[in-house]
């Protein structure tokens, strides 16, 4: 070409403002942005973050700004944006960037991830005037100092530094929980910067609140969660986003919220269930934090009345600090702890020390009610049914990959519920007995009869459905199911333990784990000299609540699931759906494949459990999310992924 034909040959396609655009859908093919001409109306107010709509497909579909570009060479003629819906910077970068590494963790598309994090838009609360407003920050001896590199940690979150820890809280008649947490959050907050504290459910978030409002004000605190309504939390949100308040706190889906200048994210009690979303890729909060310390360099702080497997897993790594209240301290602020089962009421009472009511609890009971509350937990309703030996007790474990067995029907063979494999000749490992029976069958509210068994003092009842917060200090009987305890006034005198034998009946992998974080939590509501009575039979977990020792428990825990190679020591996978076969044949990555089992149908579907190391997870995960978009793409039929599940049974 002639100097001549270059001068007048046309310029490339240069596109000077091309936003490109995350997309509201959740079809792993369409995981990824979009590149869309920003009309010269919308140039001065289009950045990253903030709400458009695009034309897709024949409609207009809501979406997201992830980033500007400037001087992009096109081969092809880009749609213009169709609105801008809103200037407000509601997905900011740096969480932009988190989600993406949720959805890669957990085989998840960018959008579902987004769509946790950025609650629905409330138009005219976008107009509201608002200010910052900070404070003034109290003088206390925070509670943190008393543990063993509490005051260090302190120390280096209020610098600034990305420093990890965890710690389990022990009761002090001298403080809460809720200021245990803000006394952590005191020295960052001294420094100019912000924190974040994200709790399990709504009744942990209300005591937290109202603590704050009477510590350091209403104005002090942005608080997220979904209950409160649309209006109330985008305002929230807004004021959260846009630094006007020192603390955000809020449930599962804050862990995703901006916060400017954010030196400190604590999950509180990070083994309860509800820290785990509900919706696709079912990320848990706690994963979260430990993704956003890394990638933003945000001190982060574990806390809780027990120790989860996996917050001792970080300890035994090396990835955190542990903080530990000195043994004598603990001793003298920790109830006492009895058992119903040991040798000494045995010899006593060796029938009602395991009667549902055991002697031991009767009296105890008895004197506590005379000065305050005494706090009854029972079992939840309807736990799953376990197979164990009629012999010796021992749940019924498969011998290839150790899952619960299960009877699908009377006169049917036993069958793993991990790997299927069927035992038409079972026979127990521990004892050789061929019989076996229902371990657990699940329990009514349990108000009425131990009514009848104390019948001069009130008594009231606490279950999810009908939740208490709160009773005064005075003597009542307060029943309650795991979870939903109120809090006493002033501590409660007693705190009886029931149903003991038919929580830790329940066959799942994490079931012990999960109920002795049941009993902590409600042993921490007692009073410094109250007293904790456990029925049922001696078990490990009984042993460790009588120690007070939740982190020795889940040490040993760690130990024996890194022998058989179950998670937390390995990462794992759920793969079910009509298409779930055809995935897992696909899967090329080293995991551990057992199954499949056949779910409840029509339609045919099956179920997979995978096992892979963390040096592979990415690996893994990675394949796994390029599989499931190969295969929307292609029509073909759908598998869903959840990855790291709670319970793998």
């Amino acid at each position: 070409m002639d100097q001549q034909a270059l001068i007048e040959a046309p310029e490339p396609q240069r596109a000077a403002h091309v936003a490109r655009v995350l997309i509201d859908s959740a079809l792993p093919h369409l995981d990824r942005p979009f590149d869309y001409l920003i009309p010269p109306s919308m140039r001065e107010q289009v950045q990253p973050g903030v709400r458009v709509k695009v034309p897709f497909g024949g409609r207009q579909l809501a979406g997201f700004v992830l980033e500007v570009l400037d001087e992009l060479p096109v081969e092809h003629k880009l749609k213009p944006l169709a609105k801008l819906v809103s200037p407000t910077v509601a997905l900011h970068p740096e969480i932009a960037r988190l989600a993406q590494a949720v959805a890669e963790r957990y085989a998840g598309t960018l959008w579902d991830v987004v769509r946790l994090a950025v609650p629905a838009r409330a138009a005219r609360v976008e107009t509201e005037q608002r200010e910052l407003r900070y404070p003034e920050l109290p003088p206390r001896q925070g509670q943190l100092d008393e543990y063993a590199g509490g005051a260090e940690s302190a120390g280096r979150w209020a610098a600034g530094q990305a420093h990890r820890a965890v710690v389990t809280w022990a009761p002090n008649n001298q403080g809460s929980w809720p200021g245990f947490l803000l006394d952590a959050c005191l020295p960052v907050l001294a420094s100019g910067r912000r924190a974040l504290i994200v709790v399990p459910d709504a009744r942990d978030l209300q005591l937290l609140a109202g603590y704050l409002d009477s510590e350091l004000g209403p104005e002090s605190y942005a608080r997220l969660h979904a209950d409160d309504g649309p209006t109330p939390r985008y305002r929230n949100y807004l004021k959260a986003i846009g630094g006007e308040v020192p603390l955000v706190i809020g449930t599962r889906a804050a862990a995703l919220c901006h916060v400017p200048d954010l030196g400190l994210m604590i999950i509180w009690q990070d083994d309860d269930a509800s820290h785990r979303e509900q919706r696709a890729p079912y990320p848990h909060a706690r994963q979260i934090a430990l993704l956003r310390s890394q990638l933003d360099e945000v001190g982060l702080l574990i806390a809780g009345t027990s120790r989860s497997v996996e917050a001792q897993r970080l300890v035994a790594t090396d990835w955190a600090q542990e903080l530990k209240l000195p043994r004598a301290l603990l001793r003298e602020r920790a109830p006492r702890v009895v058992a119903a089962a040991s040798d000494f009421e045995l010899e006593r009472d060796p029938v009602l020390a395991r009667a549902r009511i055991p002697a031991l609890a009767w009296r105890e009971a008895s004197a506590a009610l005379k000065h305050g509350p005494v706090l009854v937990q029972v079992a939840r309703t309807g736990f799953m049914p376990a197979i164990a030996c009629q012999n010796c007790r021992s749940l019924a474990r498969c011998l290839d990959c150790q899952g619960p067995l299960q009877l699908s029907s009377s006169g049917a063979a036993l069958s793993c519920r991990w790997c299927a494999r069927t035992y038409r000749n079972y026979a127990c490992q521990t004892c050789g007995s061929t019989q076996i029976r229902a371990a657990s069958v699940g329990s009514e509210r349990t108000a009425d009869e131990l009514g009848q068994a104390f019948p001069s003092v009130p008594v009231l009842s606490s279950t999810g459905a009908k939740p208490l917060f709160e009773v005064p200090d005075r003597p009542a009987l307060v029943v309650s199911t795991p979870g939903v305890e109120p809090v006493a006034e002033a501590g409660y005198r007693a705190v009886l333990l029931l149903d003991a034998q038919k929580m830790l009946a329940h066959d799942a992998l994490r079931n012990a784990e999960q109920v002795l974080a049941r009993w902590f939590a409600a042993a921490s509501l007692a009073r410094g000299d109250g007293v904790v009575v456990l029925t049922g039979d001696p078990s490990v977990a009984g042993a460790a609540l009588i120690r007070y020792d939740p982190a020795g428990f889940a040490e040993r825990e760690l130990a024996e699931r890194r022998e058989v190679g179950l998670p937390p020591a390995v990462r794992s996978a759920i793969v079910s759906g009509p298409g779930a076969g055809l995935l897992v044949r696909r899967l090329q990555a080293p995991v551990q494949v057992h199954g499949p089992t056949i779910l409840e149908g029509p339609p045919l579907e099956h179920r997979y459990v995978l096992f892979f190391s963390y040096a592979d997870g990415p690996a893994v995960t990675g394949q796994l999310r390029s599989l499931r978009a190969q295969m929307a793409a292609t029509k073909e039929p759908v598998a869903q992924v959840s990855i790291d599940p709670d319970q793998v049974l």
